[in-house]
């Protein structure tokens, strides 16, 4: 008799080249799509062997999901995946680094330009007809400006490669120096926000990080510094950011993550010297593809045998024999 299919729950409707390809493979339970969610989880409860994610998991959910091995998160980011109480569940977590590094960089070097030139309100100016009347007012320059990355990472490294480019100096703050790296480095968010006009903000997000940049990092970046954030909405004191922008304490922000989302302070959506993006720095089809294809290979290694692909920190695996 043929053994049954390994059975997997769906938290919410994922890409679409993930739901193929474990359709007819594995047993899916899809959990958004159950008229009683809470029926649905006892009765599978104890047969679901891998959580496929976006979103938050915790304690709880694992706890009625007694069997699971793996979760497999669509995402760089998973620090609403209680990490730490997998691994003392004995379950792997994987997410999809790599593979969005990239779109994720040009992204953020995308707000950098938008915001310092504020490229969204030149292009209004043009189409509520301010042109033929005025020149469109001049604007702030990388020129001579120097980048501060708050996390040398994956992603912070590949956006420190392109600003190479721009010919201007780079520095960076994180949790330890860097020798593989030629940039200059601070022991200290303070001490990076005061040596910098741009900061870019790549950190992890999670209660570690929560509200790390404040008030007074803000003020050290002083009335020409922009701030970029395409990590984390949590890493930013919202309430501190948007009162630093109404009072010039800095100049600008580009944002691509809210504290929030999808939910965004009106407060700060009304300001004229910010870009605000819905969170879109993986969002390109080439990239939200090969990150669904990831966990699908996450998946399908495992449940071959082979271990998961991209284990994160928290849960590091070791095949046993």
């Amino acid at each position: 008799m043929a053994e049954a299919p390994a059975e997997i729950l769906l938290l919410r409707k994922m890409h679409p080249l993930v739901e193929k390809a474990f359709d007819g493979r594995y047993g899916v339970h899809r959990l958004a799509e159950a008229a009683d969610p809470e029926a649905l989880l006892a009765e599978i409860g104890p047969r679901i062997r891998a959580l496929c994610v976006g979103g938050a998991v915790d304690g709880a959910l694992m706890d009625r999901l007694p069997n699971l091995e793996l979760i497999a998160n669509f995402g760089v980011g998973y620090d609403a995946v209680d990490a730490a109480g997998a691994r003392q569940r004995g379950i792997v977590v994987t997410n999809t680094p790599d593979v969005l590094t990239d779109e994720v960089a040009d992204l953020a070097l995308g707000l950098v330009l938008a915001t310092l030139r504020r490229i969204p309100q030149a292009d209004r100016y043009l189409r509520d007809g301010h042109w033929p009347k005025a020149p469109f007012p001049l604007t702030a320059s990388l020129r001579g400006r120097r980048v501060g990355i708050l996390g040398l990472g994956r992603i912070g490294r590949a956006i420190a490669h392109r600003l190479e480019s721009f010919g201007v100096e780079i520095d960076y703050h994180g949790r330890s120096r860097q020798a593989d790296v030629p940039y200059t480095y601070h022991d200290t968010l303070l001490g990076l926000a005061r040596a910098v006009h741009i900061l870019i903000v790549v950190a992890p997000g999670g209660a570690d990080t929560r509200n790390l940049v404040n008030a007074a990092v803000l003020e050290a970046l002083g009335p020409e510094g922009i701030l970029i954030n395409v990590a984390r909405g949590t890493l930013v004191d919202e309430a501190a950011l948007t009162a630093a922008l109404r009072a010039g304490t800095i100049l600008g922000a580009g944002l691509d993550v809210f504290e929030n989302e999808p939910h965004v302070p009106a407060d700060l959506a009304a300001l004229d010297n910010t870009v605000l993006l819905p969170h879109v720095g993986s969002a390109s089809e080439h990239t939200r593809a090969a990150m669904a294809q990831l966990v699908v290979d996450n998946v399908v290694s495992w449940f071959e045998g082979r271990g998961p692909l991209t284990p994160v920190a928290e849960t590091p695996w070791r095949p046993t024999a």
